[in-house]
């Protein structure tokens, strides 16, 4: 992906790193279109930063899908970029039925509204010279929190996913990264202030670095993601889930 120059289209990006993303990437010098289901929250991010553009659009709407990637398809001809940032992360208790809403919520949100947004732009995004699409898992794709089994399970699949749509993608223009964070201090799950999550800044930083670097990888890693990326690899598995089930 190139640093700069692109149009980016950032679905979930009305707070936390979505935001984030949108605001550093707008600096670095690419159009930026933001969306999210906060009308309001829309306007004030337009309004906070002359130049970035947004959408109103909820993932969990298949119809909405559709018909707003086909407005951006004909709004923003050169679109080239799309960041399937949208995702939820909710505590749930499986000793009961209970948590089934809660479950169900997080797959529509977390894995089908990347796939929908995947199906309804990559014919677009193939006919660019060059084009990006950027998932976003999470470190706990490889080793999950056990207080958020479906978050972790979602995001487990979005890896999967993103690996076989890069090998499927390889013969087109369009390049397939994945961005798994490591705890951030954001909103999601409350972690503004948590001293074990990475701080919003440091983490942005740091990925852009990665994103403008001459060899850029496919999977987007910080530093602190790394523990939980390789766990398995180094044969830490059972102890970083250990770990991770005493929260």
């Amino acid at each position: 992906m190139k640093l700069t120059g692109n149009t980016v289209f950032i679905a979930g990006a009305t707070s936390g790193i979505g935001l984030g993303l949108a605001l550093s990437l707008h600096a670095a010098g690419n159009r930026v279109i933001v969306s999210g289901r906060r009308e309001e929250r829309l306007a004030q991010i337009v309004a906070e930063n002359p130049g970035i553009e947004s959408v109103l659009l909820d993932t969990t709407d298949p119809v909405a899908v559709r018909d707003v990637t086909a407005q951006l398809v004909r709004r923003y001809p050169d679109l080239d970029v799309l960041v399937a940032m949208a995702g939820i992360m909710l505590p749930e208790d499986l000793h009961t039925g209970d948590f089934l809403s809660t479950a169900e919520a997080t797959v529509t949100t977390n894995l089908l509204g990347p796939i929908r947004l995947v199906a309804a732009l990559t014919e677009h995004l193939a006919t660019r010279p060059q084009a990006t699409i950027m998932t976003v898992s999470s470190g706990l794709a490889f080793v999950p929190l056990p207080m958020t089994p479906t978050y972790c399970a979602t995001k487990a699949a979005i890896h999967s996913f993103t690996q076989s749509l890069r090998v499927q993608l390889a013969d087109t223009s369009i390049e397939v990264l994945e961005l798994a964070p490591p705890a951030v201090r954001t909103a999601l799950m409350g972690q503004e202030e948590a001293e074990n999550a990475m701080p919003l800044d440091a983490y942005l930083d740091e990925v852009m670095d990665i994103i403008g670097s001459a060899e850029q990888p496919a999977e987007i890693l910080v530093k602190a993601v790394e523990p939980l990326r390789y766990a398995e690899a180094r044969g830490q598995h059972a102890d970083v889930l250990r770990m991770l089930s005493s929260h």
